[in-house]
């Protein structure tokens, strides 16, 4: 698989510098200062996509950059060691609630991986956190076995160690920070006390400098503490078991603990001149606990003053409208790319800096087509990477997938096969596991897996009408209108677009879930019935009702009245909107012909392109009260539109020649508004060649959509 991203420079450039090094003060892979953008207040900095634009993918090139080179930790919330039951030997093992919590346990996972030592300059210790979460974990440990005790303790006083002999005091003092808590169970002592008072000592202990002595009274400054650190640490641990505000009150410590002891490591000459680089905290999926805490807890503080140096750069699934991002100050990435333009405003959300990373453009999808594809054993089609691209609209996710598919099927697949067939075709991602569709890998990580089914029916809907209509027909009984009112809006929660006349806007995923619904049955029964379902919510007069009726006709392969529509119509509609009803009713989903008991067909199926030349106009008989040229011409047209629009099949310029002259010939009707007709006879080919999506001639936001779906760095 390809592993060099591509679209990403204004992250990673270093002539000029991109964002990151701006931030941390390192070029990528170097221990190679840089100047720093924001030298005294920095943003909180949240990349936001939808899933499989290169979130996760980002903030591991990041790690791979600047490990090694300047403190670093990277994230997963989604990762189980962040949810309340985990696993030990196999077995699921509940925490104890009143003395863990997903925050807690991140800033443990935090600070282990920024502890870890760094070109010139060693670990760094994080006495301030160690004692806050010891504290709080011996909520927990009233029925603890020595041992578990033992083990949790040692690993939090492991954030304290500089060297690595402290192993061995770390190992003799959790023996004894142990026996205290296990002596205070068994009596009526307090056991957060006897641990607090042990963990004290341990400090003590250990403190041999002006740091460490600063460290261990930290906690004197905790609200109602009456400047005694015991105390201090004892409050801590009552708030946290209490829950709520409390706890939210007790993390906040928490994380400010972790911040003061990085400012710590890096206060002094000697720190200043050995570490180069600002610390570097990368969170993937923050729109979740963890992750969500921690942006709101580090925002609150930086906004009342409470300053840091630490470079947070988060990944959220979505757009990050909610709260604590609500006021953040927004960017595309490729406005980034010398400068970001951030000043913090009045409130917490605006310290933070919300970096939206766009589809890659379609130099991208070429380079990487390429890149993947070279070497295979037969020639890849030029007509691919523009394919690849209209099919993804540029995400990264299914450019990676697609060429894959290509690389590995390729060579088995017939000349003539359809581009889909890269999808349908097993893909093995892994050499320990068989291989499955390519259209199933990728809705895996495209969709919510609890709702594909859902999604699979609905992806067919226009609006949240014909979604109800559909829910009632084609899915259990408690999934209702208000089931689809929320998972509209968990899509645009998660970053799929909101679009006018397409339930699941994203049209890579819309393709993916109705192949995946044309594939549910041998017979396609599923496919008809959910089609039939549209085509009777939409039956009635009307006329704005006629199109999306047509469209449904289409997928189940009925021509007939969508050819008599566009005739009828062709000299009494506004050829703008004649146009605009072409290419909706030929965005119609088509997958391969069927029998008459709807198994497909053996075989290649080029029955649209056939139609579209003019090869079965002998056997056509039009009505006798129209005009016979134009109903064949319309009829040629539609599905040469038809094929050159669907994102399976791959351009054919032949084609494409055949559907200049068809609206070269519409032009010439003098009842006609022939400029518009001729322009789009120019414009269309061209696009579907390019693999752009065609548009009315004249449209304001055509220029604006392309340039969207062609985006990229």
């Amino acid at each position: 698989m390809l592993r060099r991203l591509h679209g990403r420079g204004a992250l990673f450039d270093t002539d000029p510098p991109g964002l990151a090094p701006r931030l941390v003060g390192l070029r990528p892979h170097h221990h190679i200062a840089t100047t720093l953008e924001h030298p005294s207040e920095l943003p909180f900095v949240v990349l936001t996509a939808g899933r499989g634009l290169g979130k996760s993918t980002v903030l591991g090139e990041l790690r791979a950059a600047y490990q090694g080179h300047t403190p670093l930790a990277l994230i997963d919330c989604e990762d189980p060691q962040f949810t309340q039951v985990t696993h030990v030997n196999g077995s699921p093992e509940a925490r104890p609630a009143q003395a863990w919590s997903p925050l807690a346990q991140a800033l443990l996972v935090i600070a282990e991986q920024l502890a870890e030592p760094v070109t010139g300059a060693r670990r760094i210790a994080f006495p301030r956190l160690m004692s806050g979460l010891i504290a709080v974990a011996a909520g927990g440990w009233g029925n603890a076995d020595t041992e578990r005790i033992r083990w949790e303790v040692q690993r939090m006083l492991l954030l304290n160690e500089s060297a690595s002999w402290f192993s061995g005091f770390a190992a003799r003092w959790a023996g004894r920070v142990a026996a205290k808590a296990v002596a205070a169970a068994i009596s009526d002592d307090p056991l957060v006390s006897a641990v607090i008072e042990a963990t004290m000592e341990a400090m003590t202990e250990r403190s041999s400098g002006a740091r460490q002595r600063r460290a261990s009274t930290w906690y004197r400054t905790y609200p109602n503490a009456g400047h005694r650190a015991e105390l201090g640490l004892r409050l801590l641990s009552d708030h946290f078991r209490a829950g709520g505000t409390s706890r939210e009150h007790a993390e906040r410590y928490l994380v400010r603990a972790l911040l003061a002891d990085l400012t710590d490591a890096y206060a002094g000459m000697r720190a200043h001149l050995q570490r180069l680089g600002r610390p570097l905290v990368l969170v993937d999926n923050a729109q979740g606990s963890p992750g969500r805490e921690l942006i709101e807890q580090v925002l609150r503080d930086r906004a009342e003053g409470i300053a840091d140096q630490v470079v947070f750069i988060a990944a959220v699934r979505g757009s990050g409208d909610r709260s604590p991002l609500r006021n953040a100050v927004r960017r595309d990435l490729r406005e980034t790319a010398q400068h970001t333009r951030w000043t913090p405003g009045d409130t917490a959300s605006s310290r933070a800096l919300l970096v939206s990373l766009p589809p890659l453009s379609s130099d991208d999808t070429l380079h990487i087509v390429d890149a993947v594809c070279t070497g295979t054993a037969v020639p890849v089609p030029a007509e691919l990477p523009p394919a690849t691209h209209r099919l993804t609209c540029g995400n990264p996710l299914g450019i990676a997938l697609l060429a894959e598919s290509a690389r590995q099927n390729l060579p088995g697949l017939p000349p003539t096969a359809p581009f889909g067939a890269l999808l349908t075709a097993e893909l093995t991602l892994h050499e320990d596991r068989e291989g499955r569709p390519a259209y199933r890998e990728l809705l895996d990580r495209l969709v919510p897996a609890d709702r594909l089914d859902e999604l699979t029916v609905l992806a067919a809907a226009h609006d949240h009408d014909s979604a109800r209509a559909l829910a009632a027909s084609q899915l259990p009984d408690d999934f209702g209108p208000s089931s689809v009112r929320a998972l509209e809006t968990r899509l645009a929660a998660e970053g799929l677009p909101v679009v006018e006349g397409q339930f699941v806007g994203d049209p890579f995923v819309r393709t993916l879930l109705l192949l995946r619904l044309h594939h549910r049955h041998a017979d396609h029964g599923k496919w008809r019935d959910v089609h039939e379902t549209l085509i009777r919510h939409y039956e009635g007069p009307e006329p704005s009702k006629a199109r999306y009726r047509l469209h449904h006709e289409l997928a189940l392969g009925d021509t007939g009245s969508a050819v008599a529509h566009l005739r009828d119509t062709f000299h009494t509609l506004d050829t703008h909107d004649w146009l605009g009803t072409l290419l909706f009713m030929a965005s119609a989903p088509y997958f391969h012909a069927h029998d008459a008991q709807g198994h497909d067909f053996v075989g290649d199926d080029h029955q649209r392109a056939r139609i579209a030349f003019g090869h079965t106009d002998a056997e056509q008989r039009p009505p006798d009260d129209v005009d016979a040229v134009l109903h064949l011409r319309v009829r040629r047209l539609l599905h040469a539109v038809w094929q050159l629009t669907d994102p399976l099949m791959l351009p054919d310029r032949r084609l494409c020649g055949r559907l200049r002259f068809e609206l070269e010939q519409l032009s010439n009707d003098p009842r006609a508004s022939n400029a518009l007709l001729w322009q789009a006879s120019q414009e269309w080919p061209d696009a579907a060649l390019a693999g752009r999506p065609l548009r009315v001639p004249g449209d304001e936001d055509a220029d604006d959509d392309r340039n969207r779906n062609d985006g990229g760095a």
